[in-house]
């Protein structure tokens, strides 16, 4: 199969080249080249966003694209339009935030999504779906994921919980410990797109782990387990966290409650696992992430257009000192 990945050097396109590399598979990655490429691939280079950008993929054929973009959707149209005859498939990696709030827990994907040229995160994802349903129609495959977690991650949520469990000591763990968690292993995502793609598959689908799949208990103490750290989980309850100013999802990652952690952590997934969606257990995940993250010295990586993630040790101490 020959692949091109429209970026393919961070996080989710790392994973689908390396996923893509391991099945055998020609691949092609396009970007502005600020990064090295992953060996074994042919790079080409473009900043879809420039006039003229696309030059670069103005000839070629492939027989999957998968595309991750995450800006201003008309990137997205541009880039489809111009390899619809020269593609078999078209992988666009959207998001669940296309869906329109509330979102209710067990949502699939029939759910209402916003409004196309809505603003923001949510409407770029939409618009670009729709830019790739538009050049390939049921050649299509919108991969909705939600919490995105492994090695390579880019965000920082997995990676600021290794790094502060790893510094040992009493660390504040957000109640309740029993509360179900929902992501996808960045590879496994990469995995299930290719394969997917590869059997003609199109339309929307929620690439994500089943409600549940871990707690935050689990989680965590897969993090302690891993890092090998003399950590002291201290389970707090959440009115108390909130109270404080704390912010569910930025100051502490992946924690969520109410309506929001129905909508994140409660997503109705049979349709992409009846089509073939697998999920790696959570202690694979985290030993991997941890691994990589000691290999490049600990520092966790961040985007520039995303803001960064982590509690406060002020308030951290504040909060494990009244428990």
């Amino acid at each position: 199969m020959k692949l091109l990945v429209l970026g393919g050097t961070e996080f989710v396109g790392r994973a689908v080249v390396d996923e893509a590399l391991a099945l055998g598979w020609q691949v092609t990655t396009f970007n502005r080249g600020n990064r090295e490429p992953p060996a074994g691939v042919t790079a080409l280079r473009g900043d879809r966003s420039a006039p003229q950008g696309l030059a670069a993929l103005g000839s070629g054929e492939w027989d999957v694209v998968v595309d991750t973009w995450s800006w201003a959707p008309s990137a997205v149209g541009e880039a489809a339009a111009l390899l619809a005859e020269r593609a078999g498939h078209y992988v666009y990696v959207s998001s669940r935030s296309v869906y329109a709030p509330p979102v209710p827990f067990g949502a699939d994907e029939h759910a209402p999504v916003v409004p196309a040229g809505s603003p923001g995160y949510p409407g770029y994802k939409r618009g670009g779906e729709l830019g790739a349903v538009a050049a390939f129609g049921d050649r299509a495959l919108l991969a909705r994921a939600g919490l995105i977690l492994g090695p390579h991650e880019n965000i920082g949520r997995l990676p600021w919980w290794l790094t502060r469990i790893a510094r040992g000591g009493a660390v504040l763990a957000p109640g309740p410990a029993d509360l179900g968690l929902q992501y996808v292993d960045a590879r496994d995502l990469a995995v299930w797109c290719l394969e997917a793609a590869g059997r003609g598959i199109g339309g929307a689908f929620n690439v994500v782990s089943p409600p549940g799949f871990v707690t935050m208990r689990e989680l965590l103490e897969t993090c302690v387990r891993v890092t090998g750290a003399e950590a002291e989980l201290r389970w707090t309850e959440a009115g108390r966290i909130l109270a404080e100013g704390v912010e569910p999802w930025t100051d502490l990652p992946i924690w969520l409650l109410g309506e929001t952690h129905a909508f994140m952590h409660g997503a109705e997934v049979s349709k992409a696992v009846g089509a073939g969606l697998r999920f790696r257990p959570v202690a694979e995940t985290v030993a991997d992430t941890w691994a990589w993250l000691r290999s490049i010295g600990g520092r966790i990586p961040t985007r520039p257009d995303r803001p960064s993630v982590g509690l406060d040790p002020e308030v951290e101490a504040r909060l494990l000192a009244s428990t």
